[in-house]
């Protein structure tokens, strides 16, 4: 279990990235999801002790991480958002190079670890190409063998589906169910369909601030039998607020928030995470 404690960040310039976050991450997938700014790399970067806190504790399995990042590091796998590879070496090698940096030995075990890794995310075959040459679904799984090169008992994650295409982000999607079972994961991303499709739980951020955290189910079921979809945007007839334009076959679709229904032409909308996550980056939490 991973519980932090009013973490508190602000960078020079008077820029508040991290106000009072409280989370408690148990074995699973966990969620979180924001904007681009909201505070997310900020705080996987200090849950990864690669970055220094004003304020706040962080306890992993009953371990002060401030007070002993290294133990931490040796429990954690880590998935920052970019990542550099030296231009000729092989998977395989980089992969040996950062399982000796991450205090493994070099050994025949530690290959044969490699192995398995290379075998889990689908890089068996190409365990002799230069990273640099890789796809960029590939590069992400390759980043999730090196991020568990020592079996951590944490894995974080910062947006590891930006920029693939839907088949590379349903092989990941898979991976990452398999690596949930008995480990906690933490996946950061702006990109609600990740959340949905993989997390039993989310946080929502904003401003540096949780917004809204819970099973990602209830806070879907919260909005049950009030969200509305109108073709047009329609002035409401009761109190409403437009979450979202989106298009349906090339037709828009307008998605409102009210507690009745707004009138024609509005109709009923089974809710989805992405309105919750649009109603709470308004500054409106449902009753």
């Amino acid at each position: 279990m991973l519980e932090v404690r009013n973490l508190g960040k602000t960078y020079r310039g008077g820029v508040t990235a991290l106000d009072g976050i409280d989370l408690s991450i148990p074995v699973g997938m966990f969620g979180l999801l924001g904007p681009n700014g909201a505070g997310k790399s900020t705080l996987m970067r200090t849950l990864a002790a690669i970055q220094l806190l004003d304020c706040g504790t962080i306890m992993f399995d009953g371990v002060d991480v401030l007070a002993d990042p290294v133990a931490l590091r040796r429990r954690l796998g880590y998935l920052p958002q970019s990542f550099g590879a030296y231009p000729h070496a092989s998977c395989k090698t980089m992969l040996r190079h950062m399982a000796v940096l991450k205090g493994l030995p070099d050994d025949a075990a530690t290959v044969r670890r490699i192995e398995n890794l290379l075998d889990l995310t689908n890089l068996a075959a190409h365990a002799g190409r230069a990273v640099t040459t890789f796809s960029g679904g590939m590069r992400q799984r390759f980043g999730i063998a090196q991020a568990l090169l020592g079996d951590p008992a944490l894995l974080i994650l910062d947006e590891p589906t930006a920029g693939l295409d839907p088949e590379e982000r349903m092989r990941l999607y898979n991976l990452l169910s398999q690596l949930s079972g008995e480990r906690a994961v933490l996946l950061s991303t702006h990109i609600v369909d990740d959340v949905e499709q993989l997390c039993r739980e989310v946080a929502i951020m904003q401003g540096g601030k949780v917004v809204a955290r819970g099973a990602t189910a209830t806070l879907v079921q919260e909005l049950v039998g009030r969200i509305w979809e109108s073709p047009t945007a329609a002035s409401p007839k009761s109190p409403a607020m437009r979450l979202s334009t989106a298009f349906r076959s090339g037709t828009p679709v307008h998605r409102y928030f009210a507690d009745s229904h707004p009138g024609e032409p509005f109709v009923p909308a089974a809710p989805s995470l992405e309105d919750r996550y649009f109603l709470e980056l308004q500054g409106n939490r449902p009753c």
